[in-house]
């Protein structure tokens, strides 16, 4: 069978479940959709252009072939998905072994349907993956958020907090660096939210992991920013530990105070100021990396110069931009003073460039830089490697040797607005 994930890194951990319950369960994976006689689309579909792009993958799988549905999409616009695509089992996010009743299912000719939609199961950590790069263990560390997003449709899928605990997650640590991953990438819709249903909290699970012995990194996935400001000294403390990279994901969606209202982002543009001029503070060679939705309703044009004042003052290193889909079952989809497309269009183009701008300048300065970067794929091109520095920054090494997987010091030489270029130094 043919497996497939797309969307975000938790659904990709997803995917990664998804295969080795596949696999133990005594399935044959293939990497080419040719060769299956089930397809298997692990679905995204957090915005209209994305969902849009999902339908028309699962719409022209080739005839013969039996088409199993997970993800998000079956949760956020299951009437769709059954009105456009001819589907022989579907289930929701985080499936985990349900998978392989599904499969099982669909083998024996039946229609299977099977939607938490509820969501209020989360899979076991102990579960068996085969993950996506051997080196990069992604570990789901929450399921659901504690948001009310008004544009946000992911809660349909994902739902309300539910975190695993530290121990179930140190020992997935231990289990995925005892196979070989060098990198753990904690993820979930908001880690900032991380164990406020256990009492708990994400500084205390980041000390845990890294009292764990061997030589690793680990990335911080996406913070809510006033989550993130309720333990910042607690973050700023473990983050100084040598294990973290110094690299904060930080979405701040809009840089007018009532356009945040209006979303129901339950911070000011002060608040997400002082909390990058602290982490700043503390940590000034770091990577912020941050959001912005472009024409969510009722942005008029001073309030988008507001937000690229804040982009211009803040200056974040990476800037995700989205253009505004009203997404179903939303609030943002039945609100006023609706922003035109092309004008949408216009704004995200203008912030393309002042990011893309910004992204050169701050590159630069690590132009001379010499340190340890961790290899953690090949490059594009034959001879070239990938590795990340400890702000998370891409660096680009040349060299004929196998570097997968090893530390390699390096200096900066040359800048580019999404990657660094180094030289090796014995």
């Amino acid at each position: 069978m043919f497996l497939k994930s797309f969307g975000c890194s938790t659904n990709l951990a997803d995917g990664e479940v998804l295969a080795g319950c596949l696999a133990t369960a005594g399935y044959t994976l293939v990497d080419e959709l040719e060769c299956a006689d089930i397809v298997i689309y692990n679905t995204c579909a957090v915005k209209g252009p994305t969902e849009n792009r999902m339908l028309n993958l699962l719409k022209h799988v080739p005839k013969g072939k039996r088409l199993v549905v997970v993800g998000c999409l079956p949760l956020i616009n299951f009437e769709r998905l059954c009105r456009e695509v001819d589907f022989d089992g579907v289930a929701g996010p985080a499936a985990g072994e349900k998978i392989v009743e599904t499969v099982d299912g669909v083998l024996k000719g039946k229609r299977i349907v099977l939607l938490d939609r509820a969501n209020k199961t989360i899979p076991s950590l102990s579960l068996p993956r085969i993950r996506l790069n051997p080196l990069v263990s992604i570990i789901p560390i929450n399921y659901g958020c504690l948001g009310s997003c008004a544009y946000c449709c992911v809660v349909f899928a994902r739902g309300s907090l539910r975190s695993y605990s530290i121990q179930e997650i140190v020992d997935r640590v231990k289990m995925d660096l005892a196979s070989g991953a060098r990198e753990i990438w904690l993820t979930s819709q908001d880690t900032a939210c991380y164990g406020k249903d256990l009492g708990t909290n994400l500084a205390e699970l980041v000390e845990a992991i890294c009292k764990v012995e061997g030589k690793f990194q680990v990335r911080i996935g996406m913070m809510t920013p006033n989550l993130a400001l309720d333990i910042l000294d607690d973050l700023i403390q473990v983050f100084e530990n040598e294990k973290v990279f110094k690299f904060f994901h930080l979405p701040v969606q809009s840089g007018d105070d009532q356009i945040l209202a209006k979303m129901r982002r339950f911070y000011t543009v002060a608040d997400f100021m002082k909390l990058v001029d602290a982490l700043r503070m503390a940590f000034p060679k770091s990577t912020i990396a941050t959001d912005v939705i472009c024409g969510f309703p009722g942005e008029d044009k001073e309030a988008f110069k507001r937000t690229l004042k804040l982009i211009e003052t803040v200056k974040p290193d990476i800037v995700n931009i989205s253009k505004f889909f009203a997404r179903p079952r939303t609030p943002a989809a039945v609100m006023q003073n609706a922003v035109p497309f092309p004008e949408i269009k216009k704004r995200s183009a203008v912030l393309k460039n002042l990011a893309s701008k910004i992204a050169l300048e701050r590159n630069r300065d690590w132009i001379g830089w010499e340190g340890e970067v961790l290899i953690d794929e090949a490059g594009k091109v034959a001879g070239s490697w990938v590795g990340r520095n400890f702000a998370y920054k891409p660096v680009i090494i040349k060299s004929g040797k196998d570097l997968l997987g090893n530390f390699v010091h390096v200096k900066i030489d040359n800048a580019f607005s999404t990657y660094l270029e180094s030289i090796p130094i014995n």
